[in-house]
């Protein structure tokens, strides 16, 4: 087989040594890592195609690489097998005339936006990451960011997607349109489905005219809970934001201290704060947005709302909020859950989370995009006994995620099932829906060799 691989992709792109096997055996999910055993760099489709069919005919795991910054173990080889590395697909075509990327999947997502700026257009999903996950793990896990809430995410733009399937073959799975009436749409089942249906080898992405101006405030809430039904009632006050982030106070604490350049003077009494942001082409009309926003902030008790006047002070601020799960992970072991409500329940799901932890005694820190119900939860072990880590923990996560579903949330809004959550499946879907996503995945896998163990549980 190895020698069958060594054909294929040339004898430098093929990794056998020890070293490169763990480097490639890890994301950025709590400290797992579970090595391939051999790692492949492929350079084109076609020897994709090959990879697969070798694979698929040893019935060997493949698990397709991208930037290793997910956060649900999605690029864990949790079986060994073949670490399919796409890091060579990194061709940028800015198509100028109909407002569309076709990027290949290894392409960082920070580069494709800013050459769609330099053209005048503008790729909207940016999640914390950006500056290093990549636009093929984008699509696989459905990723959003900051600026999802107005302009959708990572579905939202993706218009057609090259495909090599399991079996080796290659198709495209829609059209370079904007509308599609055509069939079941394949283009939407491949997004989101974590490399366990194809592997991703060419993506066709829509894109928007640029805005010009946008105006940053940093909202400082004497009250969590507050700051989280402030949410709402700014879209109640008929207002979209591009961004509005929540951050609570040990979130913002940490980060000051691991980021540097960054500095807030912030009063001991406040508990979070809001990151809200409006854009747009006409500044007048953005200043009566931030105007309309701060008369429905004032319901609330606020301290000093922070306008950030500068490129600089803005690109701080961002800075700052990009760096909140960094901060977290360099002060402890953590784990992180991806949970999504509709807004309105945010101040709910916030309470329910503090009163898990109480229960379970754990520590959470919370963040992330709640202008679109997603709270990033991270639960820190600090001076927990292992024991409890490993016992205790799962029972809060799973009382975390009743809750959320009982909210009409479900268990991740950006970050994937992957190989973490996927034993909580059970809380969002029954045994019918589950057997039709395992039946979905028999028929694009029947040998089930690409990206095995992940998103559907254990025991179906």
């Amino acid at each position: 087989m190895i020698a069958s691989l060594q054909k294929v992709v040339g004898q430098s792109f093929l990794f056998l040594d020890e070293d490169t096997r763990i480097k490639y055996g890890h994301d950025e999910t709590e400290d797992y890592n579970f090595p391939p055993s051999v790692v492949v760099k492929p350079g084109n489709t076609h020897e994709v195609s090959e990879i697969m069919k070798l694979a698929n005919s040893y019935k060997i795991p493949v698990v397709p690489i991208g930037g290793q910054t997910g956060l649900s173990g999605g690029a864990l080889s949790i079986y060994g097998g073949i670490g399919l590395s796409m890091e060579r697909f990194n061709k940028i075509e800015i198509d100028e005339k109909n407002l569309q990327g076709i990027v290949e999947p290894a392409v960082i997502t920070q580069v494709f936006r800013e050459a769609a700026f330099e053209k005048g257009l503008f790729y909207p999903p940016d999640p914390s990451s950006q500056g290093s996950c990549t636009i093929g793990g984008n699509v696989a896990e459905n990723a959003g960011g900051a600026r999802a809430l107005k302009y959708g995410v990572t579905k939202d733009y993706v218009l057609n997607l090259e495909v090599v399937l399991p079996s080796g073959e290659i198709i495209w799975t829609g059209a370079n349109t904007l509308k599609n009436s055509t069939g079941y749409n394949l283009t939407q089942l491949m997004v989101g489905s974590e490399g366990t249906l194809g592997v991703i080898t060419k993506i066709v992405m829509k894109l928007l005219p640029k805005n010009t101006y946008n105006i940053l405030m940093m909202v400082p809430f004497f009250n969590a809970g507050q700051a989280c039904e402030a949410v709402a009632e700014i879209f109640r006050a008929g207002i979209v934001p591009s961004a509005l982030e929540f951050m609570e106070r040990d979130a913002i604490d940490w980060t000051l201290k691991y980021v540097d350049g960054v500095s807030l003077d912030i009063k001991e009494e406040v508990e979070a704060h809001l990151l809200i942001e409006v854009d747009g082409n006409y500044p007048d009309m953005l200043f009566a947005e931030a105007e309309k926003i701060m008369g429905v902030l004032e319901q609330f008790k606020i301290d000093e709302i922070l306008f950030a006047d500068t490129e600089d002070q803005k690109n701080a601020l961002w800075k700052m909020r990009r760096a909140v799960g960094e901060a977290v992970k360099s002060n402890s072991v953590y784990k992180e859950e991806d949970t999504v409500v509709p807004r309105y329940e945010l101040p709910v799901l916030l309470a329910g989370i503090k009163a898990a932890g109480k229960k379970y005694g754990f520590h959470s820190v919370c963040y992330g995009h709640a202008g679109d119900g997603n709270l990033h939860v991270n639960i820190i072990k600090g001076d927990m006994s292992d024991e409890n880590w490993s016992t205790e923990v799962p029972k809060g996560i799973r009382e975390i995620f009743e809750l959320t579903v009982s909210l009409k949330g479900t268990l991740s809004g950006e970050h994937g099932i992957g190989y973490v959550q996927k034993n909580y499946m059970d809380i969002a879907f029954n045994t019918t829906q589950l057997q039709l996503m395992k039946s979905i995945k028999n028929i694009f896998d029947p040998n089930n060799i690409l990206n095995p163990g992940k998103v559907l549980p254990d025991n179906l």
